[in-house]
């Protein structure tokens, strides 16, 4: 019956060692980034919008899953709306973002 035993135990262990490896590779680190797509997020870009509809900006600056520079504007509605980094009136808008940025 010890015998029975000493040899179950490393198939024991062997399969709980499987499981604790399988949960770990499906749970993502603590405070790794989470990136939903590999793709750049703006198809379609606006030219302007005016500054009073604006609540933020972000700029993406272009990385390995999109070669361009995107401006995403979140709206004051809560709307997200892509717009053109080459435009004049954009680049209006970022600086004055910057400059309210720096003013607080």
């Amino acid at each position: 019956m010890a015998r029975a035993a000493t040899a179950a135990a490393p198939r024991l262990l062997r399969a709980a060692m499987l499981l604790l490896l399988l949960v770990a590779a499906c749970r993502p680190a603590a405070g790794a980034p989470v990136v939903n797509e590999l793709r750049c997020q703006c198809l379609q870009t606006l030219q302007g919008i005016h500054f009073k509809n604006i609540q933020s900006v972000k700029v993406t600056p272009p990385a390995p899953h999109c070669d361009q520079t995107e401006v995403i504007a979140t709206l004051k509605t809560g709307q997200e709306v892509c717009l053109n980094p080459a435009a004049p009136m954009v680049k209006k808008i970022i600086d004055k973002m910057l400059n309210k940025a720096s003013a607080n």
